[in-house]
């Protein structure tokens, strides 16, 4: 994991906000919307690969059902990078997944920029923005940070 830190912040903000990044894809996995519309900025947007975006509430409304683990069989979570410039935090990785359907598994990875503002104490999300990788491009698995096989976590690296 690749870690930057350009501004003074409390001692802790990098352990922080990797736990942030932690439970934003746990909260996925599990459908957790209550904990996942706690880590959100009032005016988050989200953007998809195709370039769609989805408001708060619609987004929201699309996290309670996305997550099926007898359809994403694998996921994980890797090449962690995070960089933080005065009370803005990026928070990057790569999701490699498995979905299966109609007997047939497809893996692929995309990789995610969720940005965060500093405010009144907290970290919240202001943006998660979604790219495919190319396969050129993909991350080794020496950078896998946390793994869920139908759901379950398997390992999360310390």
């Amino acid at each position: 994991m690749q870690l930057a830190q350009r501004h003074h912040h409390p001692a802790g903000t990098m352990d922080e906000l990797r736990a942030l990044n932690a439970r934003f894809i746990h909260n996925f996995i599990t459908r957790d919307v209550a904990s996942h519309d706690a880590m959100l900025h009032p005016d988050f947007i989200n953007i998809w690969p195709t370039g769609q975006r989805l408001d708060r509430v619609s987004y929201l409304k699309y996290w309670a059902t996305a997550f099926d683990p007898k359809v994403i069989v694998y996921w994980d979570v890797r090449d962690e990078l995070i960089t933080v410039i005065g009370d803005v935090a990026l928070v990057r990785a790569t999701n490699k997944h498995t979905r299966r359907r109609d007997g047939q598994e497809v893996t692929g990875m995309t990789m995610y920029t969720d940005t965060y503002l500093f405010e009144d104490g907290a970290w919240k999300c202001i943006q998660a923005q979604l790219t495919p990788v190319a396969p050129e491009h993909e991350p080794a698995d020496d950078t896998i940070a946390s793994v869920y096989l139908e759901g379950r976590l398997q390992v999360r690296a310390s």
